[in-house]
């Protein structure tokens, strides 16, 4: 069995040509990358194609690392940046439909990928989609992927006080859109009914 190694090290065997060396960088960072691009793109074939591209990408990009930032910072950013060129492609901002939200919902329910997804995960999902890009970034590396203020700063090269405003507003903007989708449901008691 083969044993685990440091970025560095798996670094210099994929740039050796390593097959080996860059599965294992895959299996790394795989759910980072699935997480960020989830989050941005929401589940389905268009995020699968991002993550396999996000890869792709390192891999030819790798001989330029410099190592300014992490490996995993690095990967990040180039699955941030695939992204937001697909949301510019797509040329149009997904909107939640909140006076029929029903429908809207049920069209969610049935997208490939999410039927084990819970309720609130696809309502939070939804009301990621529609936001803005540049609050959906923000909220998905500090919330989602847990990037801190300062590395989330350095991977969309922001200050950090944009990145701050950012999230706040990206907060803001989602629990406006949430808000009525929630405001029928009644906590559950646990005396009973």
């Amino acid at each position: 069995m083969r044993t685990k190694l440091d970025d560095t090290s798996l670094i210099r065997k994929i740039l050796d040509g390593d097959k080996h060396a860059f599965k294992e960088f895959i299996e790394k960072y795989e759910s980072q990358v699935a997480a960020t691009v989830i989050g941005m793109l929401g589940p389905g074939p268009e995020a699968e194609d991002i993550g396999q591209e996000t890869f792709i990408r390192f891999y030819r990009a790798l001989s330029r690392f410099r190592g300014e930032s992490s490996v995993g910072t690095y990967v990040t950013r180039i699955a941030i940046n695939l992204c937001l060129n697909e949301i510019r492609r797509r040329g149009r901002r997904r909107t939640l439909y909140v006076s029929n939200g029903e429908e809207r919902l049920e069209a969610v329910a049935h997208k490939p990928g999410t039927e084990h997804q819970d309720e609130s995960s696809r309502l939070v999902n939804l009301g990621l989609q529609s936001l803005d890009p540049k609050f959906r970034t923000v909220i998905v590396l500090r919330l989602i992927d847990g990037y801190t203020t300062r590395e989330t700063a350095r991977i969309l090269k922001l200050p950090e006080g944009t990145v701050l405003s950012r999230l706040a507003r990206g907060q803001q903007k989602l629990k406006e859109i949430l808000a009525p989708l929630y405001k029928d449901e009644q906590p559950i008691s646990r005396d009973g009914p």
